[in-house]
């Protein structure tokens, strides 16, 4: 297993870092240390063709802006904050709005576009980089300095490992995830329409016509958000099904998950055979099918387009904040916050 580090020259003021993360099997895992961008995962087909299923930009100027949050850190809290504002303790506080009236991905100026601090490390069975950021009391309106780190990390059983730690010293919401898009078709082929996705979820939240909740946690049986049986994911993207309608035909939805299954999520493409399966202790994710995703973006396979890739951004729920009996994104001041997501790949 190996750890490659180089300096990339964005432009002349501004060097980052690309990391590289190899193992035995042909996988590798590349990312920058701006916003902890995964820019590829490279995993090989059925037929042992080993090809990018991750979306990323062909010029790295992109991700300075990186609108679409490709393979970033996203926080303090992944997801949209409804009217940019909550109360906490008695006391109000007012965020920047960054989409419409709402407060998306932590502001303008999250963890997104961070320069974090890095610290690579090799074990007897994986190889990673420990990222590390500190965020200062007020910083985006959140209260409280906040100490966080995140973990990449990469094994031999084609698994990477995505950790996340973190302190503060005055209650705040956390919630981070990371906002990668996948595409098992390799080198986007073909869109995420042919994927089957199994997510082992009773309940999903109902959203209003700006994508935010509406405090109603809806029943998958009878929907298109019913996927506890692997299905196509084009079946919800082609229905008429108001829910769907309404995140720009396709899914931009927070699914709950049943306790008590050790794999929350599997996709699989059968063209490729390539099989993704998520493992967390996060008590749900957002699934988002890139909806919104322009034809105007170039990529580091091509050009960009609708349903090019998938996200599955595991995290507690940005709802609560609003609305009772929602997976809750307080952090009390002295608690530690501790969580992990595992993407493994493979073939059948």
């Amino acid at each position: 297993m190996h750890i490659d580090i180089q300096d990339m020259n964005v432009t002349d003021d501004i060097t980052w870092k690309l990391f590289t993360l190899s193992n035995e099997h042909n996988m590798e895992v590349r990312f920058l240390n701006y916003g902890g961008i995964i820019t590829k995962v490279l995993v090989p087909d059925k037929n042992g063709n080993v090809e990018n299923v991750v979306l990323g930009y062909k010029n790295d100027q992109d991700y300075v802006k990186n609108p679409n949050f490709f393979g970033a850190i996203v926080g303090r809290v992944a997801g949209r904050i409804q009217d940019s504002a909550f109360e906490l303790d008695g006391q109000k506080y007012a965020l920047p709005a960054n989409e419409g009236m709402n407060h998306l991905h932590g502001g303008t100026n999250g963890f997104h576009q961070v320069v974090w601090k890095s610290e690579t490390f090799q074990t007897a069975s994986t190889v990673g980089v420990k990222f590390s950021h500190q965020s200062p009391d007020g910083e985006n309106g959140y209260p409280g300095n906040l100490d966080i780190s995140v973990t990449y990390e990469l094994n031999n059983q084609n698994q990477l490992i995505l950790t996340y730690q973190g302190e503060v010293d005055k209650t705040t919401p956390l919630t981070m995830t990371n906002h990668s898009y996948f595409n098992l078709s390799g080198n986007i082929k073909d869109t995420i329409q042919n994927h089957d996705i199994t997510i082992h979820s009773s309940k999903f939240v109902e959203l209003d016509e700006h994508l935010i909740p509406t405090g109603n946690i809806l029943d998958v049986e009878g929907t298109p958000f019913d996927f506890r049986k692997s299905r196509n994911i084009d079946s919800g993207i082609a229905s008429n099904y108001y829910q769907n309608k309404i995140a720009g035909e396709g899914y931009d939805h927070y699914f709950i998950f049943d306790p008590s299954q050790k794999e929350n999520v599997v996709v699989k493409d059968k063209r490729s055979g390539r099989k993704l399966t998520v493992e967390t202790d996060q008590p749900g994710m957002v699934m988002y099918t890139s909806n919104k995703l322009g034809d105007d973006l170039e990529l580091s396979e091509g050009k960009s387009r609708r349903y090019l890739g998938l996200c599955l951004e595991t995290q507690a729920s940005p709802a609560s904040l609003h609305h009772a009996g929602f997976p809750s994104v307080v952090l009390e001041a002295g608690d530690t916050y501790q969580t992990k997501t595992v993407f493994s790949f493979g073939v059948e």
